[in-house]
C-alpha cells in the first residue's frame, strides 16, 4: 500500500495544477477458485491516468463462502470499501505532510451492478453499503473501474 501511495503522489506531482480522481472498484471470477481483482484508478482530468491492481484469491474451500453470484457481488463491494477507507486514510495523512497543495478527490467506488441483468435487484443494497461508508457509488454503465478495469483480470 505504501508504494501505491508513493506512486499516486508522484503521478499527481508531475502535473500539480491538474485535478485528479482516485477511484476504487472490484470484480470477481465465477470459477472454482474465486478471485477478486481490486483496482485503484487515478485519473488526471482530460489526460488519462494509471491504475493499480491487487488480485485477491480465495482457496477452493472458500467456494462455500460464495455459494452464488450475490455473495460474490457483496464481497466485491466490501473489498472496495475496505480498500477505499484504507487508501483515504493514507492519502489524507500523506497530503497533510506535503507542503504543496494537490487537487484530488477520493470520493467514488465503482460497483459491478446495473439496471440491466440480475444485479438490478442488488442496486439499493450496494448503493447503501457504499454511501454508508462515506463514498459515492457509481453503477453500470458508469462503473468502469469495476466493470472494465478490474473485469479484465477476472
Amino acid at each position: 500500500m505504501d508504494s501505491v501511495i508513493e506512486e499516486l503522489f508522484s503521478y499527481m506531482a508531475e502535473n500539480s495544477d491538474k485535478f485528479y480522481d482516485i477511484i476504487v472498484g472490484c470484480d470477481s471470477s465465477s470459477g472454482e477458485e474465486p478471485h477478486f481483482p481490486v483496482a485503484v484508478v487515478i485519473l488526471r482530468k482530460g489526460e488519462g491516468g494509471r491504475f493499480f491492481l491487487k488480485n485477491i484469491k480465495y482457496p477452493t474451500s472458500a467456494k462455500k463462502k460464495f455459494p452464488n453470484w450475490r455473495g460474490r457481488i457483496q464481497e466485491e463491494v466490501w473489498l472496495s470499501i475496505q480498500l477505499a477507507l484504507l487508501l483515504k486514510e493514507k492519502v489524507v495523512k500523506k497530503a497533510k505532510n506535503l507542503s504543496s497543495s494537490l487537487n484530488y478527490q477520493l470520493r467514488y467506488i465503482h460497483a459491478d451492478v446495473g439496471e440491466n441483468g440480475q444485479t438490478r435487484d442488488m442496486i439499493k443494497e450496494v448503493v447503501g453499503l457504499i454511501r454508508g461508508n462515506g463514498f459515492e457509488p457509481k453503477i453500470k454503465p458508469e462503473s468502469y473501474v469495476a466493470s472494465v478495469v478490474a473485469d479484465r483480470y477476472t
